[in-house]
Protein backbone atom coordinates (compact mmCIF):
# COMPACT_ATOMS: atom_id res chain seq x y z
CA UNK A 1 0.00 0.00 0.00
CA UNK A 2 2.89 2.33 0.75
CA UNK A 3 4.14 1.95 -2.83
CA UNK A 4 0.69 2.75 -4.25
CA UNK A 5 0.37 5.82 -2.06
CA UNK A 6 3.86 7.04 -2.98
CA UNK A 7 3.27 6.73 -6.74
CA UNK A 8 -0.21 8.24 -6.50
CA UNK A 9 1.09 11.06 -4.30
CA UNK A 10 3.82 11.93 -6.79
CA UNK A 11 1.26 11.86 -9.58
CA UNK A 12 -1.04 14.17 -7.60
CA UNK A 13 1.81 16.55 -6.80
CA UNK A 14 2.90 16.77 -10.45
CA UNK A 15 -0.67 17.27 -11.65
CA UNK A 16 -1.29 19.97 -9.05
CA UNK A 17 1.88 21.86 -9.98
CA UNK A 18 1.09 21.89 -13.71
CA UNK A 19 -2.56 22.81 -13.17
CA UNK A 20 -1.67 25.54 -10.67
CA UNK A 21 0.84 27.05 -13.09
CA UNK A 22 -1.63 27.20 -15.98
CA UNK A 23 -4.66 28.33 -13.97
CA UNK A 24 -2.57 30.79 -11.99
CA UNK A 25 -1.32 32.48 -15.17
CA UNK A 26 -4.84 32.66 -16.63
CA UNK A 27 -6.25 34.01 -13.38
CA UNK A 28 -3.54 36.63 -12.89
CA UNK A 29 -3.80 37.94 -16.44
CA UNK A 30 -7.51 37.72 -17.25
CA UNK A 31 -9.79 35.89 -14.85
CA UNK A 32 -9.46 37.90 -11.68
CA UNK A 33 -12.77 39.08 -10.27
CA UNK A 34 -15.11 39.72 -11.97
CA UNK A 35 -13.75 37.73 -14.94
CA UNK A 36 -14.29 34.21 -13.58
CA UNK A 37 -17.86 35.06 -12.57
CA UNK A 38 -18.98 36.91 -15.71
CA UNK A 39 -17.57 34.25 -18.04
CA UNK A 40 -19.16 31.36 -16.17
CA UNK A 41 -16.08 29.14 -16.42
CA UNK A 42 -16.68 27.05 -13.31
CA UNK A 43 -17.83 24.03 -15.36
CA UNK A 44 -14.51 24.04 -17.25
CA UNK A 45 -12.58 24.31 -14.00
CA UNK A 46 -14.60 21.43 -12.57
CA UNK A 47 -13.63 19.18 -15.50
CA UNK A 48 -9.95 20.04 -15.03
CA UNK A 49 -10.05 19.44 -11.29
CA UNK A 50 -11.91 16.14 -11.59
CA UNK A 51 -9.69 14.71 -14.33
CA UNK A 52 -6.31 16.09 -13.30
CA UNK A 53 -6.53 16.14 -9.50
CA UNK A 54 -9.04 13.40 -8.71
CA UNK A 55 -9.44 10.84 -11.47
CA UNK A 56 -5.81 10.63 -12.63
CA UNK A 57 -4.11 10.10 -9.26
CA UNK A 58 -6.95 7.80 -8.13
CA UNK A 59 -6.52 5.51 -11.14
CA UNK A 60 -2.77 5.54 -10.51
CA UNK A 61 -3.44 4.46 -6.92
CA UNK A 62 -5.45 1.53 -8.22
CA UNK A 63 -3.05 0.33 -10.90
CA UNK A 64 0.25 0.95 -9.04
CA UNK A 65 0.86 -2.64 -8.05
CA UNK A 66 4.43 -3.16 -6.77
CA UNK A 67 4.41 -6.67 -8.29
CA UNK A 68 3.69 -5.28 -11.76
CA UNK A 69 6.71 -5.07 -14.10
CA UNK A 70 8.09 -1.54 -14.18
CA UNK A 71 7.73 -1.27 -17.96
CA UNK A 72 4.06 -2.23 -17.76
CA UNK A 73 3.48 0.19 -14.88
CA UNK A 74 5.17 3.01 -16.81
CA UNK A 75 2.97 2.23 -19.81
CA UNK A 76 -0.23 2.33 -17.75
CA UNK A 77 0.70 5.58 -16.05
CA UNK A 78 1.65 7.09 -19.41
CA UNK A 79 -1.83 6.33 -20.73
CA UNK A 80 -3.37 8.07 -17.71
CA UNK A 81 -1.09 11.08 -18.19
CA UNK A 82 -2.04 11.30 -21.89
CA UNK A 83 -5.74 11.43 -20.94
CA UNK A 84 -4.94 14.11 -18.36
CA UNK A 85 -3.00 16.16 -20.89
CA UNK A 86 -5.88 15.93 -23.36
CA UNK A 87 -8.31 17.19 -20.72
CA UNK A 88 -5.86 19.92 -19.71
CA UNK A 89 -5.43 21.08 -23.31
CA UNK A 90 -9.20 21.14 -23.81
CA UNK A 91 -9.80 23.13 -20.63
CA UNK A 92 -6.89 25.51 -21.11
CA UNK A 93 -7.84 26.24 -24.73
CA UNK A 94 -11.45 26.91 -23.72
CA UNK A 95 -10.29 29.28 -20.99
CA UNK A 96 -7.86 30.96 -23.40
CA UNK A 97 -10.51 31.54 -26.07
CA UNK A 98 -12.97 32.85 -23.52
CA UNK A 99 -10.59 35.05 -21.54
CA UNK A 100 -11.89 38.57 -20.82
CA UNK A 101 -9.89 41.13 -22.79
CA UNK A 102 -11.94 44.26 -22.11
CA UNK A 103 -14.53 45.71 -19.82
CA UNK A 104 -16.17 48.39 -21.92
CA UNK A 105 -18.35 51.40 -21.36
CA UNK A 106 -20.37 52.21 -24.46
CA UNK A 107 -23.28 54.67 -24.70
CA UNK A 108 -25.12 53.68 -21.52
CA UNK A 109 -23.86 50.27 -20.43
CA UNK A 110 -20.90 48.25 -19.23
CA UNK A 111 -20.07 44.97 -20.99
CA UNK A 112 -17.35 42.37 -20.91
CA UNK A 113 -15.61 41.48 -24.19
CA UNK A 114 -13.98 38.06 -24.52
CA UNK A 115 -11.21 37.05 -26.89
CA UNK A 116 -13.68 34.87 -28.79
CA UNK A 117 -15.86 37.92 -29.51
CA UNK A 118 -13.21 39.57 -31.70
CA UNK A 119 -12.97 38.52 -35.33
CA UNK A 120 -9.61 38.33 -37.13
CA UNK A 121 -10.42 41.21 -39.48
CA UNK A 122 -11.28 43.45 -36.56
CA UNK A 123 -8.07 42.49 -34.78
CA UNK A 124 -6.07 43.43 -37.88
CA UNK A 125 -7.83 46.80 -38.17
CA UNK A 126 -7.30 47.53 -34.48
CA UNK A 127 -3.58 46.76 -34.68
CA UNK A 128 -3.30 49.06 -37.68
CA UNK A 129 -5.53 51.95 -36.55
CA UNK A 130 -5.42 51.79 -32.76
CA UNK A 131 -2.25 49.96 -31.68
CA UNK A 132 -2.24 51.38 -28.14
CA UNK A 133 -5.49 49.62 -27.27
CA UNK A 134 -5.38 46.74 -29.76
CA UNK A 135 -5.36 43.26 -28.21
CA UNK A 136 -2.35 40.97 -28.46
CA UNK A 137 -1.90 37.47 -27.08
CA UNK A 138 -0.16 38.92 -24.03
CA UNK A 139 -2.61 41.79 -23.44
CA UNK A 140 -4.14 41.70 -19.95
CA UNK A 141 -7.74 42.67 -19.31
CA UNK A 142 -8.40 46.40 -19.70
CA UNK A 143 -11.19 48.86 -18.96
CA UNK A 144 -11.89 50.99 -22.03
CA UNK A 145 -14.40 53.44 -23.48
CA UNK A 146 -16.04 52.23 -26.71
CA UNK A 147 -17.79 55.22 -28.29
CA UNK A 148 -19.47 55.10 -31.68
CA UNK A 149 -17.30 56.60 -34.43
CA UNK A 150 -17.67 60.29 -35.27
CA UNK A 151 -18.66 59.40 -38.84
CA UNK A 152 -22.47 59.41 -38.76
CA UNK A 153 -22.89 56.92 -41.58
CA UNK A 154 -20.49 54.44 -39.96
CA UNK A 155 -22.13 54.92 -36.55
CA UNK A 156 -25.59 54.23 -38.02
CA UNK A 157 -24.24 51.15 -39.78
CA UNK A 158 -22.88 49.79 -36.50
CA UNK A 159 -26.12 50.52 -34.64
CA UNK A 160 -28.15 48.74 -37.33
CA UNK A 161 -25.79 45.77 -37.16
CA UNK A 162 -26.09 45.49 -33.38
CA UNK A 163 -29.89 45.69 -33.50
CA UNK A 164 -30.03 42.64 -35.78
CA UNK A 165 -27.50 40.63 -33.79
CA UNK A 166 -24.38 41.60 -35.75
CA UNK A 167 -21.20 43.26 -34.58
CA UNK A 168 -21.45 46.10 -32.11
CA UNK A 169 -18.88 48.80 -31.45
CA UNK A 170 -17.59 46.83 -28.43
CA UNK A 171 -16.45 44.17 -30.93
CA UNK A 172 -14.35 46.76 -32.78
CA UNK A 173 -11.21 47.68 -30.80
CA UNK A 174 -10.15 50.11 -33.53
CA UNK A 175 -12.67 52.57 -32.01
CA UNK A 176 -11.67 52.05 -28.38
CA UNK A 177 -10.43 54.98 -26.34
CA UNK A 178 -8.88 55.21 -22.85
CA UNK A 179 -11.29 54.60 -20.00
CA UNK A 180 -10.62 58.04 -18.55
CA UNK A 181 -11.79 59.73 -21.75
CA UNK A 182 -15.29 58.26 -21.35
CA UNK A 183 -15.81 59.20 -17.71
CA UNK A 184 -17.73 62.45 -18.39
CA UNK A 185 -20.28 60.50 -20.44
CA UNK A 186 -20.33 57.65 -17.95
CA UNK A 187 -21.25 60.10 -15.16
CA UNK A 188 -24.43 61.08 -17.03
CA UNK A 189 -25.55 57.43 -17.23
CA UNK A 190 -25.23 56.48 -13.56
CA UNK A 191 -28.41 55.20 -11.92
CA UNK A 192 -29.71 54.38 -8.48
CA UNK A 193 -30.31 50.66 -8.04
CA UNK A 194 -34.07 51.22 -7.95
CA UNK A 195 -33.90 52.76 -11.43
CA UNK A 196 -32.21 49.77 -13.06
CA UNK A 197 -34.78 48.25 -15.40
CA UNK A 198 -32.32 45.45 -16.22
CA UNK A 199 -32.92 44.09 -12.69
CA UNK A 200 -36.12 42.62 -11.34
CA UNK A 201 -37.59 44.18 -8.16
CA UNK A 202 -36.22 41.24 -6.16
CA UNK A 203 -32.73 41.74 -7.63
CA UNK A 204 -32.91 45.46 -6.89
CA UNK A 205 -33.68 44.68 -3.24
CA UNK A 206 -30.83 42.18 -3.00
CA UNK A 207 -28.35 44.62 -4.59
CA UNK A 208 -29.54 47.48 -2.36
CA UNK A 209 -29.17 45.38 0.79
CA UNK A 210 -25.65 44.33 -0.20
CA UNK A 211 -24.72 47.93 -0.95
CA UNK A 212 -25.92 49.02 2.49
CA UNK A 213 -23.89 46.22 4.08
CA UNK A 214 -20.80 47.64 2.35
CA UNK A 215 -21.47 51.20 3.44
CA UNK A 216 -22.76 52.30 0.02
CA UNK A 217 -25.88 54.33 -0.74
CA UNK A 218 -28.38 52.50 -2.99
CA UNK A 219 -30.57 55.58 -3.45
CA UNK A 220 -27.66 57.53 -4.94
CA UNK A 221 -27.15 57.67 -8.73
CA UNK A 222 -23.82 55.86 -8.54
CA UNK A 223 -24.12 52.55 -10.40
CA UNK A 224 -24.42 50.72 -13.72
CA UNK A 225 -25.04 47.08 -14.60
CA UNK A 226 -21.95 45.23 -15.86
CA UNK A 227 -22.94 42.47 -18.29
CA UNK A 228 -21.22 39.15 -18.87
CA UNK A 229 -22.22 36.02 -20.78
CA UNK A 230 -25.58 34.22 -20.61
CA UNK A 231 -27.23 37.04 -18.70
CA UNK A 232 -24.67 37.12 -15.91
CA UNK A 233 -24.50 40.58 -14.41
CA UNK A 234 -23.05 42.61 -11.58
CA UNK A 235 -23.87 46.03 -10.25
CA UNK A 236 -20.81 48.26 -10.61
CA UNK A 237 -20.87 50.96 -7.93
CA UNK A 238 -18.80 54.10 -8.56
CA UNK A 239 -17.36 56.78 -6.36
CA UNK A 240 -19.40 59.78 -7.53
CA UNK A 241 -16.47 62.13 -7.01
CA UNK A 242 -13.63 60.26 -8.74
CA UNK A 243 -15.69 57.72 -10.74
CA UNK A 244 -13.44 54.94 -9.50
CA UNK A 245 -15.24 51.62 -9.16
CA UNK A 246 -15.85 51.05 -5.45
CA UNK A 247 -17.53 47.66 -5.60
CA UNK A 248 -18.99 45.00 -7.88
CA UNK A 249 -22.10 43.47 -6.38
CA UNK A 250 -24.10 40.45 -7.48
CA UNK A 251 -27.85 41.05 -7.54
CA UNK A 252 -28.60 37.31 -7.60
Amino acid sequence: MRFRLSVSGLHLLGSACVLSLILGALYAGWYRWPGWYLTGVLHVLLILLVVDLALGPTVTLIIANPRKPRRELARDISIIVIVQIAALLYGASALWRGRPLYYTFSTDRLEMVQASDLEPDELALARRDNPALAPHWYSPRRWVWAPLPADTAEANKIMQSSIFGGKDVIDMPRYFKPWSAGLPQLRTQLLAVGQMKQLSPAQQKIAAARMVARGLIPAERNALVLWGVNGRRLVAVFDTRTLAIRNLISPD
